[in-house]
């Protein structure tokens, strides 16, 4: 069975707690052998941890979301460094700006989220970003702060700014949004984009699929997903399987030894 990677799903959120454990058994069912459990604020740190040492094949990101800035105290970037090191995650995140809602002060968002780039370079990992409204100012960042690359989640961008994403060692995200067929901006870049920058997620619960009428998503729905991916780009769903692995592998540096135990 393929070895799928959801590279964003967050299954450590409220609503997977009446059925957490059967959810990641139906991934598991559909061939999702890893998921990467962001974090979003400090206060759901532990809750990320449990739920990475309680399923196997979910590896855990920490990091401060740029909506959940304004309850976070500026001692707590310290606090995001130290669960780095100490739990062993995969990348800084989900952390960068986002310009969509009026109530979140911007200048507190980019007070963060640059103190977490820094976090970032000085212990060489990648980070998974969080971009709405804002690309072009994540993007302003990332050339003054340079990082490891990571995954410009759930994008919709330019063209030229998932370029320019690309050239800075980024993959970029793909998920539920491009399964509706009105989503033509982004089901065009995911049908142009150099195939080996594109990774898959779900960000579970949250950007269900079409099929699912607004209704939760879950990491299960990623093959079904990729599915469309493929139809996309004229591929097969192997190749599919094969190039969106090896980007996350990338993106993540995730060695093979990770995903063979789960095979």
């Amino acid at each position: 069975m393929t070895d799928w990677i959801d590279t964003h799903c967050h299954l450590d959120a409220a609503e997977f707690d009446a059925d957490r454990a059967e959810v990641h058994a139906s991934a598991l069912n559909t061939g999702v052998g890893q998921i990467i459990v962001p974090a979003v604020d400090v206060a759901n740190f532990a809750a990320v941890r449990a739920c990475c040492q309680q399923h196997p094949g979910c590896l855990p990101a920490y990091g401060i979301h740029p909506l959940y800035v304004m309850q976070a105290n500026y001692p707590d970037v310290e606090t995001v460094r130290t669960w780095l090191v100490e739990e062993k995650a995969v990348a800084v995140g989900e952390i960068g700006l986002d310009y969509f809602v009026a109530n979140v002060a911007r200048a507190r968002q980019e007070h963060f989220f640059a103190a977490q780039l820094e976090v970032a370079r000085s212990l060489d990992l990648p980070v998974i970003l969080h971009s709405r409204r804002a690309v072009d100012h994540v993007l302003k960042y990332l050339r003054r702060i340079r990082v490891h690359g990571g995954i410009a989640h759930a994008f919709n961008g330019s063209r030229q700014q998932a370029d320019a994403f690309i050239d800075m060692g980024f993959k970029i995200g793909f998920g539920g949004a491009m399964t509706f067929p009105g989503s033509r901006h982004i089901r065009d870049l995911a049908a142009t984009l150099p195939l080996e920058a594109i990774v898959l997620e779900t960000d579970a619960p949250d950007i269900p699929p079409v099929w699912l009428d607004h209704g939760r998503n879950s990491p299960a729905e990623l093959p079904r997903i990729a599915a469309v991916l493929a139809e996309l780009r004229g591929l097969s769903l192997d190749e599919i399987a094969n190039s969106c692995q090896r980007a996350a592998r990338s993106a993540l540096r995730l060695p093979a030894s990770h995903i063979e135990s789960h095979s």
